[in-house]
């Protein structure tokens, strides 16, 4: 059974301000909260700093978490109020039909495989030289025009398509196409190491991209494989968590 979680993060202390800091921290401090968790289970995790006072971390899980440890940790421990929730995702899991609309949120890491990198590290072009590397190198889209061409290029084999956006059906964007109901909220370029000592050629760069909008479901077991199974690289380190939220039935 699939449940999601909503943990406040109090970004003034110590311990919080190094899994704000470190994908890989909070990766950790994510699975702490999972006492004998399978190798196996897929775990999901978000960051949302919409209010940077008081960000959230959500966490999809395939099996009921406590987080005790992250609000004494990272939380505000003797404050009153909910520290953190834990929902049964299985409700919302139920509503989804084909041609229902709902709000989403996801950050994930656009990517594009290549074997050419236009602007080869030295490593990249050794591996070259050397005739390695036969099933390309994954490299991150940089620019917000590529990013959001990676999301509405792959949005059917998730489950889902994008509408065009509610009171603009007679726009057009500069291909002369009416605009899509999706938007970018924030973009970050991200670099940190493996693990303690990590070389720097060893290191993890992405280049996190949060989207928010409305999605129209086509397919509702393929999107369910996708919210549960998460979308694009980087699932360690924050991206792929796809949310919903209903919304209003329009009259």
């Amino acid at each position: 059974m699939p449940f999601l979680s909503r943990i406040r993060i109090n970004p003034l202390r110590a311990e919080s301000r190094k899994l704000l800091a470190s994908p890989r921290a909070m990766h950790a401090a994510v699975q702490g909260g999972l006492p004998g968790l399978p190798e196996q289970a897929r775990t999901l995790w978000r960051l949302d700093p919409d209010n940077p006072h008081r960000p959230h971390l959500f966490v999809l899980t395939t099996d009921k978490p406590d987080w005790t440890h992250l609000v004494e940790q990272a939380g505000w421990p003797g404050a009153e109020g909910e520290h953190y929730a834990v929902r049964d995702y299985t409700p919302l899991l139920q509503q989804l039909a084909p041609g229902r609309d709902f709000a989403f949120r996801l950050t994930a890491n656009p990517v594009q495989n290549t074997t050419r990198p236009d602007k080869p590290t030295d490593r990249q072009q050794t591996r070259i030289d050397n005739g390695g590397r036969r099933r390309g190198f994954r490299l991150g889209h940089r620019t917000a025009a590529a990013q959001l061409n990676w999301f509405l290029t792959r949005t059917a084999r998730w489950g889902f398509d994008v509408p065009i956006a509610r009171h603009l059906d007679d726009a057009r964007n500069a291909q002369g196409e009416p605009p899509r109901d999706i938007r970018i909220t924030t973009r970050q370029r991200r670099s940190f190491g493996k693990g303690p000592g990590t070389a720097k050629e060893a290191q993890v760069v992405m280049n996190s991209v949060t989207f928010e909008g409305r999605l129209r479901i086509t397919d509702p077991a393929l999107l369910t494989q996708h919210l549960l199974g998460g979308i694009g690289p980087s699932k360690a380190y924050g991206c792929g968590l796809l949310t919903l939220a209903p919304l209003p039935e329009r009259p």
